[in-house]
């Protein structure tokens, strides 16, 4: 279809049903989503021209909920995708180049007669676009070229996995146009993790990448990373009487990869005295009986404790869904504030200790306790150091909580989110 057909169904209400899929039933915000859509294609003629054809896809961020970082070690994860989402405005050509403006940010070109590893794009979106298309090309899928204009809601820094949405973007593009959708959900997650790892250079799991591409309230088993097991819950926060509130705390993510580096690389060392790969490999017993031995050996004693984090946490996880499925969600909360309250004594990954005065998240943690008690739950979001917390708040709090953490971290800082049940998708 080209802008004029699109913009033509949004106003007759054709793509209600789809709007109500990804981001709820609340009218108001449908409206506010059909503004976006439109003013997104309108942005993508003034780039790339009018008169195309165009197609629209949606990837959606994600929120972890239990199972801080587990997935690099093979681990369980709880996660649901999220309705705050990218989209892409996209036309498909044979120039073989991708153009792709993101709101915000330049312009980026790729050539596809070059799909190599860049090191001077390193930590780059440009990265991210040349490493998912490689994928592709290596189960012999030929990629044409496309412009595409993309518009996020998943903010960079807030802790809801921007690059994992853009790559489950990029992945569905090409699956469903270039292949007929058969590498599907899982798949399109693997080369996420692939173009983040060594083109784009951070060494991630893949349970973001997973989340965003599968979409839902989700199970994963990394046990087996080829072919992990995931389970959807069927879980409504809303008839519970809860909202699930992320609060962005505004501390600064610069200069915080060595911590992230730091912590796969201490529990790969531990992991490694066992003559293991992963910590998931890792007899329990015989971890805790040998805590005097790994100190002797020179394993230092915050590698030992963010090691019982992650070996502790894949239980909790177990824990939290059996509490989902039983319906009993006071023990889901129970279980949720173990796994903050671990994060943060073992793990510790709530402050970075080369930035030690900087402290937005154990604050933003503390106004949480002291509102919410024994009524709620709380703790670090995502990786963790800066960023983020999430808790799981009483509708009859809710507005209080809200009010108590923007006037702290700003108008912008909280949202209240709801289970995206869709993955990654062509939207029109």
């Amino acid at each position: 279809m080209n802008s004029s057909d699109i913009i033509n169904e949004m106003d007759l209400n054709i793509c209600d049903e789809m709007f109500r899929k990804l981001y709820g039933n609340d009218e108001n915000r449908i409206g506010v989503q059909k503004i976006r859509y439109i003013n997104a294609v309108r942005k993508f003629e003034s780039i790339y021209g009018q008169n195309k054809e165009i197609e629209i896809f949606s990837a959606s961020g994600r929120s972890e909920v239990c199972g801080n970082h587990t997935d690099h070690q093979n681990g369980k994860v709880l996660a649901a995708a999220v309705d705050l989402d990218a989209i892409a405005v996209v036309s498909f050509h044979d120039r073989h180049e991708i153009k792709l403006k993101s709101e915000g940010y330049e312009e980026i070109c790729i050539s596809l007669e070059d799909l190599s590893i860049r090191e001077d794009e390193m930590g780059s979106t440009k990265a991210l676009l040349r490493g998912m298309v490689s994928c592709f090309e290596n189960i012999g899928v030929t990629v044409s070229g496309f412009d595409a204009y993309v518009t996020s809601e998943v903010l960079s820094g807030s802790g809801l996995s921007s690059s994992a949405a853009f790559e489950t973007l990029i992945g569905t593009i090409i699956d469903i146009h270039y292949n007929d959708g058969k590498a599907g959900a899982v798949e399109i997650a693997k080369f996420g993790q692939i173009a983040e790892n060594q083109y784009f250079g951070k060494k991630s799991g893949l349970m973001d990448q997973m989340v965003s591409s599968v979409g839902g309230f989700v199970f994963i088993d990394f046990e087996d990373t080829e072919n992990p097991k995931i389970e959807k819950v069927n879980v409504d926060f809303a008839e519970a009487g809860f909202n699930l509130v992320i609060t962005d705390t505004k501390g600064s993510h610069a200069n915080l990869t060595d911590d992230y580096v730091d912590v796969r690389m201490e529990m790969k060392q531990v992991a490694k005295y066992f003559g293991q790969e992963v910590l998931r490999q890792v007899n329990e017993l015989e971890f805790y009986k040998s805590i005097s031995a790994m100190r002797e050996n020179g394993i230092s004693d915050r590698a030992i404790l963010r090691a019982a984090h992650c070996i502790e946490e894949n239980k909790r996880v177990e824990r939290a869904v059996e509490s989902l499925q039983n319906k009993d969600f006071k023990n889901f909360l129970q279980v949720i504030c173990e796994s903050g309250t671990s994060s943060y004594e073992l793990l510790q990954n709530v402050y970075s200790t080369h930035q030690p005065l900087n402290q937005e998240i154990p604050l933003a943690l503390m106004i949480s306790k002291k509102i919410l008690g024994e009524q709620g739950a709380y703790r670090v979001h995502g990786g963790g150091f800066a960023g983020t917390i999430q808790a799981f708040v009483p509708e009859k709090l809710t507005r209080q909580y809200i009010m108590a953490m923007s006037d702290i971290y700003g108008d912008d800082s909280c949202y209240v989110l709801h289970i995206r049940n869709t993955g990654g998708c062509q939207v029109l």
